[in-house]
């Protein structure tokens, strides 16, 4: 009986993270990733470095310039690096008329007609009750404001 209880508690909390993934905005989940990408190498290093210390400063030289990399940042308090525009859009800004383009899959100067087809079919796979992405489907309906404004 404890371990079905544990079990029930274990999916509990396993379907509330869940949950929580599927609101976070994907900067959040990025920045998420690299945390537990920079926690597992030192755990991992940490290990190493105790049972076959070879290996352990291996680990440490690999994972060593990227939190270098973060420490130097926090200290300056640098944005992390990546593409402008991307990080623009992720983040909530206004999309620009090359990437609508790009997130609708056509070349500049579409007419309206080929604007609102490419729409219409992006739409009915990308539409979160047909099963598809909140996310993208705020992309193609942000895409085809920006081109139609």
């Amino acid at each position: 009986m404890p371990f079905f209880l544990l079990g029930l508690l274990a999916l509990l909390v396993l379907m509330g993270a869940l949950g929580a993934f599927s609101r976070a905005k994907v900067a959040n989940i990025k920045q998420f990733g690299f945390w537990v990408v920079a926690i597992g190498g030192l755990l991992l290093s940490a290990l190493l470095l105790f049972t076959r210390p070879a290996a352990g400063m291996a680990a440490l030289v690999m994972v060593g310039p990227l939190l270098w990399s973060w420490v130097g940042q926090a200290r300056h308090g640098a944005a992390p690096r990546g593409p402008g525009p991307r990080r623009r859009a992720e983040s909530g800004g206004r999309m620009t008329r090359e990437e609508a383009y790009q997130v609708l899959g056509l070349k500049p100067g579409a007419t309206e007609a080929e604007i609102r087809a490419a729409y219409h079919r992006l739409m009915r796979a990308a539409h979160p009750d047909a099963g598809g992405s909140d996310w993208l489907a705020a992309r193609i309906n942000q895409a085809r404001d920006v081109l139609l404004a």
